[in-house]
């Protein structure tokens, strides 16, 4: 057993962590992938089908989010004011659909993913180098993940309203869909002036 020393005097015995992370184990109370019923007039199998469908949604948003995050900080040259903002902004917008999701999942009886690295595990978004990338790089990295989201997202809404499941249905037209297509639209404006910008130059 280890001691850890307190005001330089007296001394308390500090559990070992295996023994802690063993007892926080076996307080969980939902697995991942299983539902909790809700009285939400929803077949269990429709919430089952579009859980796991949204939390894969969940892992794309939050690694579009993320990335958004990451430009955010590392963009340069001579447009970085405006996309310096643009991109916080976006990263705002893309936390507040991940809250929505993630809602929509406990609402359905789901458990929604919530970690970094089970995000890293679950996203189709391909992974960034660590480095700073040029601006027509950030901004193509940005609208393919956005393109990713939303072809998921229509498919997930025919599959939500075939469920009979107007709630996410309505979430993923009227906040996913409509929402990235937004961003996809001022992103792809400051690609157009990027590449301008690299024929003058």
């Amino acid at each position: 057993m280890k001691v850890e020393k307190m005001n330089g005097s007296s001394q308390r015995p500090v559990t070992g962590t295996s023994q802690t992370l063993d007892a926080l184990r076996v307080n969980e109370i939902q697995p991942y992938g299983r539902i909790v019923k809700l009285p939400i007039a929803l077949d269990e199998k429709a919430c089952l089908d579009n859980v796991s469908n949204l939390n894969q949604l969940l892992a794309d948003t939050m690694t579009l989010r993320d990335l958004y995050k990451k430009h955010h900080w590392q963009v340069s040259g001579p447009t970085f004011y405006q996309l310096h903002l643009l991109f916080d902004k976006h990263f705002v917008e893309q936390a507040q659909l991940v809250d929505l999701l993630a809602e929509r999942i406990q609402t359905l009886g789901g458990t929604s993913i919530a970690m970094a690295p089970d995000v890293a595990e679950m996203t189709l978004i391909p992974r960034p180098p660590r480095g700073r990338e040029n601006v027509s790089t950030q901004l193509s990295r940005l609208l393919h993940a956005h393109e990713i989201i939303l072809k998921e997202a229509r498919t997930m809404a025919r599959l939500a309203s075939g469920n009979e499941d107007e709630g996410t249905t309505d979430i993923l037209v009227s906040n996913v869909i409509r929402g990235n297509e937004l961003q996809v639209w001022f992103v792809s404006q400051h690609l157009v002036t990027a590449e301008q910008i690299k024929e003058t130059l």
